[in-house]
């Protein structure tokens, strides 16, 4: 009996991860294709037309040209780390999928603390950079994963500060309670700043410009990932997207009501949300400069951190003092 039950387990959770996987790598073809094609409207250019229908081939393409090209490793390349860090980068973000409610009837995992889950594999990605940059032996990656560290704990701070007064005010760290307690109305109305904070600090956590600090390929040719080549490569660069998807995902829990939403299925209004997140982080890489280091820095520092304060405190006062 236990053999059996064990094996089921085995059997379930390999499933769920192959979904996950297969979603993730969909998912990544899917946002190149479409941050190509919106940044060459906002260029008035066409974008890929070539390959496929409206060019929805040309990234599977790409990925079977980056699959072809011959992996280089950096002669005195500290090899365990230089390896290892591609794997530790994308791995928690599989982990962190799971823990999303897409629909009342549609989640991987529920957990009472799910959200801090969240926010924990979240972090895990950053030591994976961070060995990238130092097993590269390579000082631009170097200089790319010290800045993308600092900015790592710089921005999560009133990341998780602005989480924490939605969950104030839903009272639970699990994400489908969450989502419940905006079956009538979305937290984005009585948290305007904190979903304001979160966007920004998201943006931030994903690298993405004007945020891009660490990958200044004028100042670092690549950051953090210069030396990586091939499939190594690719990895980073699923990572990136799945990120970008993962923070949509927990904004859309947050603020936006989850899955909940009028006359179409629960998880198409999930993903009419997070996608269009997404369109909107897309729209910020095409239009806005990139910031100096030290602005970025200052920025979350003397702004950020003291806004999510102030509206973390303003949250648990006006729900000690009308919450009776």
């Amino acid at each position: 009996m236990f053999n059996q039950l064990f094996g089921n387990i085995w059997l379930v959770t390999l499933a769920s991860g192959a979904v996950i996987m297969g979603f993730l790598t969909v998912n990544a073809l899917f946002l190149v294709w479409l941050e190509r094609k919106l940044s060459a409207r906002f260029q008035r250019r066409l974008g890929p037309t070539e390959v496929g229908f409206a060019g929805t081939l040309q990234t599977l393409a790409d990925a079977v040209k980056l699959l072809g090209k011959q992996l280089i490793t950096p002669r005195n390349a500290d090899k365990p780390l230089y390896h290892l860090a591609p794997v530790i980068v994308f791995m928690p973000v599989v982990v962190g999928v799971s823990l999303f409610p897409i629909d009342r009837q549609l989640m991987f995992v529920d957990l009472n603390v799910g959200l801090v889950l969240v926010f924990a594999f979240a972090g895990i990605g950053f030591i994976g950079i961070f060995m990238a940059g130092w097993g590269s032996n390579n000082k631009y990656a170097l200089l790319g994963a010290m800045r993308a560290v600092a900015q790592n704990i710089a921005y999560e701070i009133p990341l998780i500060l602005s989480a924490l007064s939605v969950t104030l005010l839903a009272r639970s760290m699990k994400l489908s309670a969450i989502v419940e307690a905006q079956s009538t109305l979305p937290y984005l109305l009585f948290q305007p700043l904190g979903a304001a904070i979160y966007l920004i600090g998201a943006v931030a956590e994903t690298n993405r410009a004007p945020f891009d600090i660490p990958e200044a390929e004028s100042e670092l040719v690549a950051g953090f990932h210069s030396e990586y080549s091939g499939m190594r490569f690719a990895v980073f660069f699923l990572a990136e997207y799945s990120n970008m998807a993962i923070v949509s995902m927990v904004a859309t829990t947050l603020f936006l009501g989850g899955y909940h939403g009028p006359w179409l299925p629960g998880y198409v209004w999930f993903f009419i949300k997070v996608y269009g997140l997404i369109s909107l982080m897309m729209w910020f890489r095409w239009t806005f400069p990139r910031l100096r280091f030290d602005q970025l820095m200052s920025f979350a520092w003397t702004v950020l951190v003291p806004l999510s304060l102030a509206n973390l405190m303003g949250t648990a006062v006006v729900l000690k003092v009308f919450r009776r």
